[in-house]
C-alpha cells in the first residue's frame, strides 16, 4: 500500500506554509488531495509568494506564531477531526540572521513552538501526529569530552544519528534545539503524538537566495565572481523534494515520542559544492565559469561555524522506507533553472550586492 494514500481528504496543518520547504510540502499535500490548512504570517499586503496558485484547494490562516491567540484560532477547526497531521515548519531559519535578530529568532522558534503545543492542549485536540522540524545545526561540532558517544563511518568521519550528542553553536541552532525539547516535553507530559525531525541542509527551487546554494547561483547569473564564506566546511545537501518526503514518512509511519534525522547520506565541502554548481550551470550555458573567492567578512562570527555535518539516516529508512531519490547534479540543475527563470523572486533579496 502506498504510504501517501493515507493523505486523501485528511486534515493537515502546515506552519510556514508559504516558505521554502513549507510550500513544497503544501504542493505535495494538495497533489495527494489532503485537506490542507496553511498557516502563514500575516502581513499588511497579505501577499502569498509560493502557494497562491492552489486557490481554493487550501484553507489559509493568517497569524503569527508568536501570538497565541492567532495560533489557537487557526487550530480550532481541527477540533472536528481525530486524524489531523500537523507539520511545524514555520521558523526564523537563517543561521546568520539569528545573530542579527536574536530576539525574533527565539520568540519565533521557541515561543512560537510553545504556543502551538500549548494550544493543542488547551483546545483538547485529538491529533494523529505533530512533526517538529529541527535542523542538523543542532549537532554543531563534536564535543571532545563526549567523543566516545559518537559513531563513525568507514573513513573515520563523524556519522550523526538520533543517538549523537548535540552541541549548538548559533542562536538559530539553540532555538531549534529548545523547540525539539519542548516538543518531547509535551509528549511526555500530555501524551501528544509528537515527533522531531532533523533535516540536513535542504536546497532547491524557492529557497531564500541568502542560503549557500542560492548565493552561488544568483552571483553566477549576475557576474563573473562568486564570493563566499568558509569554503572548507562540509555539509550533507538534501534536495527539497526528498526533504518533504522525509516529513511525510515521519508523520505517517514514525513512532510518536521519537526523533528522526535524514539527509543525502554524503557530505561535500562548500568549495566543491560551489564548483559542482558552477560546472552544472556552465554545461547548461547559464554562465561561463565564474571565479570562486573566499571572503572573511562572510564567515560566521567567532568560533560559531560548524565544520562538518554528515547524516546516517538508517532509522528512518528501516522504519518507513525513506531514502533520498534526487542526485546532487539533478537537484542542482533543477534549482539553477528556477533561479534563472524567476529573477523577480530573488533579485532584491540577495546579500552580496
Amino acid at each position: 500500500m502506498d504510504l501517501y494514500t493515507q493523505l486523501a481528504e485528511r486534515p493537515t496543518f502546515v506552519t510556514g506554509a508559504d516558505g521554502f520547504v513549507g510550500s513544497h510540502l503544501v504542493d505535495r499535500l494538495v497533489e495527494m488531495d489532503a485537506d490542507v490548512h496553511a498557516f502563514v504570517r500575516a502581513t499588511s499586503s497579505g501577499e502569498l509568494k509560493n502557494i497562491r496558485g492552489h486557490g481554493e484547494a487550501l484553507t489559509i490562516h493568517r497569524g503569527d506564531l508568536r501570538d497565541k491567540h492567532s495560533v489557537e484560532r487557526a487550530l480550532r477547526p481541527l477540533a472536528e477531526h481525530s486524524d489531523s497531521l500537523l507539520f511545524h515548519l514555520g521558523a526564523q531559519a537563517h543561521v546568520g540572521e539569528s545573530w542579527d535578530r536574536p530576539y525574533e529568532t527565539i520568540d519565533t522558534n521557541v515561543v512560537g513552538t510553545l504556543n502551538l503545543l500549548q494550544s493543542i492542549v488547551d483546545l483538547d485536540l485529538d491529533i494523529a501526529a505533530f512533526d517538529m522540524a529541527g535542523t542538523s545545526e543542532e549537532y554543531g561540532n563534536p564535543n571532545e569530552e563526549m567523543v566516545e558517544k559518537y559513531e563513525y563511518d568507514g573513513n573515520d568521519r563523524v556519522l550523526l544519528s538520533e543517538r549523537s550528542p548535540v552541541n549548538p553553536t548559533s542562536v538559530y541552532a539553540t532555538s531549534k534545539l529548545a523547540g525539539d525539547f519542548l516538543t518531547m516535553n509535551y509528549h511526555d507530559a500530555y501524551g501528544l503524538p509528537t515527533l522531531t525531525t532533523r533535516m540536513f541542509n535542504n536546497y532547491g527551487p524557492r529557497q531564500n537566495p541568502r542560503y549557500i546554494t542560492g548565493t552561488i547561483i544568483t552571483q553566477a547569473l549576475e557576474r563573473d565572481i562568486v564570493e563566499l564564506g568558509n569554503l572548507e566546511s562540509k555539509r550533507d545537501m538534501c534536495f527539497v523534494e526528498d526533504g518533504v518526503r522525509g516529513h511525510l514518512h515521519v508523520a505517517l509511519a514514525g513512532n510518536p515520542g521519537e526523533q528522526y534525522v535524514y539527509g543525502y547520506g554524503e557530505n561535500v565541502s562548500m568549495r566543491d559544492w560551489a564548483r559542482t554548481i558552477l560546472d552544472v550551470g556552465a554545461e547548461a550555458e547559464y554562465w561561463e565559469l565564474p571565479e570562486i573567492v573566499q571572503r572573511e567578512e562572510r564567515f560566521r562570527p567567532g568560533d560559531s561555524d560548524v565544520e562538518e555535518l554528515l547524516v546516517g539516516y538508517e532509522k528512518l529508512h528501516e522504519e518507513t522506507g525513506w531514502k533520498p531519490s534526487v542526485p546532487w547534479r539533478e537537484g542542482i540543475a533543477r534549482t539553477i533553472e528556477w533561479y534563472a527563470n524567476h529573477p523577480e523572486k530573488w533579485y532584491g533579496r540577495v546579500d552580496w550586492r
